[in-house]
């Protein structure tokens, strides 16, 4: 059992990275490059507890929301082992485990730094997929910011539109 710490800097403001990380649809998106199917149950409060499940084996873990820092930093303490979709205990592989995610700004934008105490015969598999799940999630990130311009554009010439609209008829 190691702690092991993957990071990935990115092009996007804290607040967008941070949604890409919790909210149910990205979460699903980048979780599944870890754990094909994985989704989280729960809410996200300190000492809240939480259950990330794979929606493939039902197997998964519950853990309680050690520190939680909004749009900076989160630690999950894992309390026990799962399957069944949360509902039957299994052997223990993660119980006692921790994993965190921290936002910290940098020149060129935020380093998301992600780290997890592994068992060891984990190991092998999490060094291949958390590299490739943090890249999905500086993927989904750096594009909302145009994905917003976009909408803000719209709503705009919408808004425009309808002005000028009500102004010809009125």
């Amino acid at each position: 059992m190691d702690t092991h710490t993957f990071s990935i800097l990115i092009q996007a403001d804290k607040r967008d990275i941070w949604n890409v990380l919790w909210e149910d649809t990205s979460f699903r998106d980048w979780a599944n490059l870890i754990d094909e199917g994985t989704y989280m149950k729960g809410r996200l409060e300190e000492n809240g507890e939480v259950e990330f499940i794979s929606a493939v084996n039902g197997y998964g873990v519950t853990s309680l929301v050690e520190e939680l820092r909004p749009h900076e930093y989160v630690r999950f303490h894992h309390q026990a082992d799962t399957q069944d979709s949360g509902s039957g205990v299994r052997e223990e592989e993660w119980t006692g485990k921790t994993e965190s995610y921290l936002l910290k700004e940098d020149e060129g934008g935020v380093t998301l730094c992600l780290t997890l105490t592994i068992p060891a015969n984990q190991l092998p598999l999490f060094s291949e997929r958390v590299p490739k799940a943090l890249a999905r999630i500086k993927e989904l990130a750096e594009a909302l910011p145009l994905s917003r311009i976009r909408i803000n554009i719209k709503e705009k010439c919408s808004a425009d539109a309808s002005s000028i609209l009500a102004q010809a008829t009125g």
